[in-house]
């Protein structure tokens, strides 16, 4: 699969059945080369005068099941400042 193929698939989250938007960027790493999570780019604030949401970032343990138009996965967001990732991220 490759990268242009994950960004036509809409992002449903199994916890509350909504959808979070299309994926933007992977998580990659290069020194053990295997896909860390997937990144979700922050809305735009005020036609991105005002910067952006924060980035929701999404293990890739969190992924549950790649379909052939969409991605459910199983997030939740937790409090904090910053890049909002999955509760199981320890950094």
């Amino acid at each position: 699969m490759r990268m242009d193929d994950l960004r036509r698939k809409d992002i449903i989250n199994l916890y509350n059945g909504g959808y979070m938007g299309r994926v933007t960027d992977l998580d990659f790493d290069p020194d053990s080369s295997q896909m860390k999570g997937l990144i979700i780019y922050g809305r735009l604030r005020l036609f991105g005068l005002l910067g952006r949401e924060d980035d929701i970032v999404i293990r890739w343990e969190d992924v549950e099941v790649i379909g052939d138009d969409s991605i459910l996965v199983r997030y939740r967001q937790y409090g904090g400042k910053g890049r909002r990732s999955s509760p199981r991220q320890q950094d």
